[in-house]
């Protein structure tokens, strides 16, 4: 620690021996970068806060919405895009000197570094405009920052407000081609399929449409076996229960038979004809049916019988009439059934190339057709779109702060880089003189001598001054002193300069 202080202390008193020189160092050092300095120009700052409501209520409502993420970049990039920066720069002083391409996409690059756009909340956005341009003055500089950061805001309010509605309209007539383009495809491929349906009527909807109505048709032929079955089981109870049931009824006083069945029944016929019934109908047909049973019975009946006819055993032919005409229909209705489903199989297995075709044709028609559905789909939701933009944009655009008229520069600090050069000018000046003491090799203290030369120090020689020598070197303090406080003093004054300038802008 020892060898530290001695080291400091050493390096001390060699720059306090060539103190004029770091003082003339730090003079020029000084003098140099406070040019410099001066020779900034003063960068002014406009800010505005815009609030952009990306969806309305309306929109969500109707489904129409965008993604909100992808909007709020859309509007980041919107702001500071190529183009509306080079609309920026013809509309505003910045452009006054730009003749050539070169010089445009050199002036779009220096005002991109100078726009920032920061996303502080979710819809709502800070716009930033820093301008310092050295060919004009500070006023000017203040005022075109204003003009940079309101321009970008009309630009933008211009371009998406008024701009999507171009877009809608130019994508409805888009889809509207498309559209166009898809019914005539679409008409060629359904006079095709009608075309192909008239030649092979087996084979409407395709291969797959035909093993459809076969699995229909073999799922409805399991059901009418189930009747069937049901229809016959039925038609057992009822036999049985015509075999233990008698014909007739022995009365006295009263005559009847099968005769006499037969007369009530063609009575009740004579009825149901006179009341409009044809001879197609079910009744009918079911009394004809018990008609000619009576009347085999009656045939077969010997003279003279008697008694009257049992109602329970006429009523329970009737019944077996019908059901054997449920069960005769439900078996027909089989067959039918059997015979077209051999038949789709028979124009599957016969024509493979026809079915083929069918497929294709099918297949092609049912894609042209969810095609045109979905574009038509389309068409409309932006057409809603284009009807909702054009009462209420999309974007609900509001300035919550308008840019704001720049008082004082942002940049440069130049309080801060005055004082900062000062410090650099002692800096350099201490540098200085310590570095010719280095090259000039002289010992300032014994203990250093001593480290240096490894040999022991038997004693130092002190310094004696004259009373004239003294005076001397006082006036040189005085004169150094002076010196010092010079520059500090010119530092002072340059600050106060700056200070009353950036109070003097409008």
């Amino acid at each position: 620690m020892q060898e530290v202080f001695d080291e400091i202390r050493s390096a001390l008193h060699t720059v306090w021996n060539r103190r004029w020189l770091a003082l003339a160092v730090a003079w020029g050092v000084c003098v140099l970068g406070w040019l410099l300095v001066a020779l900034i120009p003063n960068s002014y700052e406009s800010r505005a806060r815009i609030y952009v409501e990306l969806d309305d209520v309306l929109s969500k409502q109707l489904d129409i919405s965008g993604e909100g993420q992808q909007a709020i970049t859309k509007v980041r990039q919107t702001l500071t895009s190529a183009v509306n920066l080079e609309k920026v720069i013809r509309q505003t002083r910045l452009g006054e000197k730009v003749e050539t391409q070169r010089e445009m996409q050199r002036a779009v690059d220096n005002l991109t570094e100078k726009v920032v756009v920061k996303n502080s909340q979710d819809n709502l956005f800070e716009l930033t405009a820093t301008i310092g341009d050295s060919s004009f003055s500070d006023a000017e500089n203040a005022a075109l920052a204003q003009d940079v950061v309101q321009k970008l805001i009309d630009i933008f309010r211009e371009e998406n407000v008024a701009g999507n509605r171009g877009q809608v309209a130019d994508t409805i007539v888009f889809l509207d081609q498309q559209l166009d383009d898809r019914k005539k495809e679409l008409e060629a491929a359904e006079q095709r399929r009608l075309g192909f349906e008239a030649q092979h009527p087996d084979l409407i909807g395709g291969t797959t449409t035909v093993s459809s109505r076969i699995n229909s048709m073999r799922d409805e032929m399991r059901g009418v076996d189930a009747d069937i079955a049901a229809a016959q089981s039925a038609l057992a109870a009822i036999n049985g229960q015509l075999s233990s049931t008698p014909r007739s009824i022995t009365m006295p006083g009263e005559s009847g038979g099968a005769r006499g069945a037969l007369a009530q029944a063609q009575s009740q016929l004579s009825a149901m004809r006179a009341r409009g019934l044809t001879d197609s109908h079910p009744d009918v047909q079911a009394q004809k049916r018990q008609v000619e049973a009576l009347r085999e019975q009656a045939a077969g009946e010997p003279a003279g019988a008697g008694g009257s006819p049992n109602p329970a055993y006429t009523s329970l032919v009737s019944i077996k009439a019908e059901r054997q005409a449920n069960v005769q229909a439900l078996q027909a209705r089989k067959a039918a059934l059997q015979a077209d489903i051999s038949g789709l199989i028979a124009s599957q297995a016969d024509e493979p190339a026809v079915a083929a075709e069918a497929n294709r044709i099918s297949r092609d028609y049912e894609v042209l057709k969810e095609k045109y559905d979905e574009l038509l789909k389309n068409r409309e939701e932006m057409r809603l779109r284009g009807q909702v933009e054009t009462e209420r944009s999309a974007f609900q655009f509001e300035v919550i702060d308008p840019p704001t008229a720049p008082r004082k520069p942002a940049a440069p600090n130049r309080p801060l880089l005055l004082i900062g050069v000062l410090i650099a000018g002692i800096a350099a000046g201490c540098g200085a003189a310590f570095a010719m003491g280095l090259l000039r090799s002289s010992f300032t203290t014994a203990e250093k001598l001593e480290r240096v030369l490894d040999l022991p120090v038997i004693g130092t020689v002190s310094r004696s001054m004259t009373h004239e020598a003294r005076s001397i070197e006082r006036a040189q303090l005085k004169k150094f002193f002076a010196a010092s406080g010079a520059l500090a003093a010119v530092c002072f004054l340059l600050l106060v300069v700056e200070i009353i300038q950036v109070g003097s802008v409008a």
